[in-house]
């Protein structure tokens, strides 16, 4: 990066990087303990809850917030919406980043990790829904390696596979959106498999399209806070006009938001009344129901469209961190706070269970900035053409 390796190492001591440091560090002691003394040593898993924080946020709420990289790729590859190519690289590359380190924390929770490949390659098992997501996940991840190696070949100066690398991201787009599609719903499939665990006001037939449908506002509003966090953190990297531009770009997100969450209340409440779920309403649970319902759903939804109305970019930032919020709440209510919800063995997380999420989350940030800094993410390399 145009230092010396002493200048370079002089430059890393910085209060953040020794507070990731410090986050990383017990994380991976904490591994070494989960891995060597087992689950029981690091959490408060048990045979009424065996799934807790690291399926709970871990996998639904990372699968939810990386859907960023295929509804970009599908807006600018596809739909050729070409005025989005500035953000569909960090797009990409966020997605693909989560969806890697969702592995990494399936590999936590999981009695015997090693044994990851073995229904996938031996056992078979094409009727399990795990079959389904394990295999939809691996291949998702080699179609976003694909869509953004483009990047990566630019920055090792590979022009002739850069090149192949280039005619190979609409089919991988294709593919990736139709796994995408699937294995979002699929992970809501899995719990129809417990009508009588999971709260009536949350299970219904219909969650597998309500975990798809929420899957892509979850990751319009994601786009909206990297490329916010971003342009901040690697403003010199960008030119001057660049912010008017994300301006511009983050008022037409904002659209496609506000309509896709008024389509997700829509069915959720279709869902409701199909279940006649009216009765629990007036219960604690109901209440907190209605807490995620009106306040993370109806009220961004409104927020968005207000913002775009009166092209608010400020109000659109902050409705997207909103909205990233409520879609973890969505997940949390449904894989932990809702469900077991007769037992009096609550499940409360662990606090290793919770410096282990965090090691995992500041680990993700640590490469996103690595790879930032050094490939051609946020800018374009004048050396190459566009894609378009």
């Amino acid at each position: 990066m145009g230092q010396s390796f002493p200048d370079y190492l002089a430059s890393l001591v910085t209060p953040f990087n020794i507070l990731a440091g410090i986050v990383v560090l017990t994380g991976l002691v904490l591994g070494v303990q989960r891995f060597t003394m087992g689950l029981g040593a690091t959490t408060n898993l048990s045979d009424t809850n065996p799934w807790g924080l690291w399926i709970g946020f871990d996998v639904l709420c990372g699968v939810a917030l990386a859907a960023g990289g295929y509804t970009m790729a599908t807006a600018v590859y596809i739909f050729r919406l070409k005025e989005y190519q500035p953000i569909v690289r960090p797009a990409v590359l966020t997605g693909f980043l989560g969806y890697f380190f969702v592995v990494v924390g399936l590999c936590f929770d999981l009695g015997r990790p090693w044994r990851l490949p073995f229904p996938m390659f031996v056992s078979m098992g094409v009727t399990s829904i795990m079959f389904l997501v394990a295999w939809h996940v691996a291949l998702y991840l080699t179609c976003q390696f694909v869509e953004f190696s483009p990047a990566v070949f630019e920055w090792l100066g590979w022009r002739r596979v850069r090149q192949w690398a280039v005619r190979l991201t609409l089919g991988a787009t294709i593919f990736g959106v139709m796994l995408s599609t699937l294995h979002q719903s699929a992970l809501g499939g899995l719990f129809l498999l417990a009508p009588g665990k999971l709260h009536p006001l949350w299970y219904s037939p219909l969650i597998p399209l309500f975990f798809f449908v929420s899957s892509i506002f979850a990751g319009i509003s994601i786009v909206i806070v990297e490329s916010t966090l971003s342009h901040k953190a690697f403003a010199h990297q960008l030119d001057s006009d660049d912010d008017a531009h994300l301006e511009r770009l983050t008022v037409g997100l904002a659209k496609a938001a506000s309509v896709v969450m008024f389509t997700y209340f829509g069915i959720k409440l279709i869902g409701l009344m199909h279940g006649n779920g009216w009765s629990y309403l007036p219960t604690p649970l109901g209440e907190w129901y209605l807490v995620e319902m009106l306040g993370f759903v109806l009220l961004p939804c409104f927020l968005y469209a207000h913002g775009y109305l009166t092209r608010n970019v400020t109000l659109i930032r902050w409705t997207a961190f909103l909205t990233v919020i409520g879609v973890i709440v969505n997940r949390l209510n449904v894989s932990i706070i809702a469900f077991n919800w007769q037992e009096a063995d609550r499940y409360v997380p662990r606090w290793s269970e919770l410096l282990i999420t965090l090691a995992i989350v500041t680990t993700m940030i640590l490469t996103f900035r690595w790879i930032v800094n050094r490939m051609p993410v946020l800018r374009e390399d004048p050396s190459y053409p566009s894609e378009f």
